[in-house]
């Protein structure tokens, strides 16, 4: 009986006819076999050219489909960009709407007269910050620039860190100072960014990063839970240093000393420069990003040395 299914199914399977009785059921049922065999060897023939220079292919697209399985599981799948002119975007640390026409009219000569004990604190706590940059690095300034824009990254997310936390604490809202601050981290990260692409640090430069990062946040972040207008005016004579390193930079570029190369495409698109731009002009927008910080750290000590809140101030939002 069991024999009689397999055939018939075998028959239906391969169009073979059979009626069989006796002997001649299990001669029908070899071959429907054979010819199951002859089938699956012509299929595995014919396939074997198409297979040799589709695989890689395939099994790609397969890969490919099963990301995308993943990824949209959640229904979060990753956006996909494009610039005006239609070509894809092709970086993901920054998005399109986050780019900018940098302000190069900002003053770059104004300084904060130290006065005070705080500030004079402040400002001789920066000057013995840079003794040792300049030992190291001499008139690396592509190193130097690497080195500036990880501890110059930290202010920004630190100080955003705890007024977010107070403002969850104190159920009060902010002025808008955390975005401001978390701004102000994120361009100097794409600084870094920008130049990680000119300079290539030595191992020992990069350990050196580290260690610096790691004494410096702790510090910036007892410092700032103490007294924040201390901290933000160290911010402001630390970019006041970075206006000083940039200019340097600059005047190295302008005697040759520095290869003035074409600008990486990573800042032609945040900064929106002109195609054929060169390292000096990225030098001169985040030069001027500098400045910009340096006005909106210096504002917020003068806030809390006038005895209120940064609350009570709008924060220059948008203020690269």
């Amino acid at each position: 009986m069991v024999e009689r299914r397999i055939m018939a199914a075998l028959a239906r399977r391969f169009g073979v006819a059979v009626i069989a009785r006796g002997g001649q059921e299990q001669a029908a049922a070899m071959a429907a076999v054979r010819l199951l065999r002859f089938q699956a060897a012509s299929t595995l023939s014919s396939s074997a050219a198409v297979a040799g220079g589709e695989g890689e292919e395939t099994k790609k697209m397969e890969e490919t489909q099963e990301q995308k399985a993943v990824a949209s599981y959640w229904g979060v799948p990753p956006s996909k960009f494009t610039k005006e002119d239609g070509t894809s975007w092709r970086w993901a640390c920054f998005r399109p709407w986050e780019t900018y026409e940098p302000d190069l009219s900002i003053d770059l000569t104004k300084h904060h007269t130290p006065k005070s004990i705080l500030d004079k604190t402040a400002y001789w706590t920066v000057k013995a910050m840079r003794w040792p940059t300049d030992l190291f690095f001499q008139r690396r300034y592509g190193c130097r620039a690497m080195m500036l824009e990880t501890v110059a990254a930290v202010p920004g997310m630190v100080g955003g860190l705890l007024l977010h936390l107070k403002s969850l604490r104190r159920f009060e809202q902010s002025g808008g100072w955390i975005k401001a601050l978390l701004e102000e981290a994120e361009n100097e990260r794409m600084h870094l960014m920008t130049f990680m692409e000119v300079a290539q640090p030595r191992w020992y430069e990069r350990a050196l990063v580290l260690a610096v990062q790691g004494v410096f946040f702790n510090a910036y972040f007892l410092g700032y839970i103490v007294s924040p207008k201390f901290a933000h005016r160290v911010v402001g004579y630390l970019e006041e240093e970075a206006i000083h390193s940039y200019t340097e930079f600059l005047k190295e570029i302008d005697r040759g000393t520095i290869a003035n190369v074409p600008a990486p495409a990573i800042a032609l698109d945040y900064w929106r420069l002109p195609p054929g731009s060169t390292l000096r002009d990225v030098v001169v927008v985040v030069r001027a990003d500098e400045a910009h910080h340096r006005d909106v750290n210096h504002f917020a000590s003068d806030i809390h040395c006038q005895g209120r809140e940064l609350k009570e101030a709008p924060a220059p939002i948008g203020y690269h």
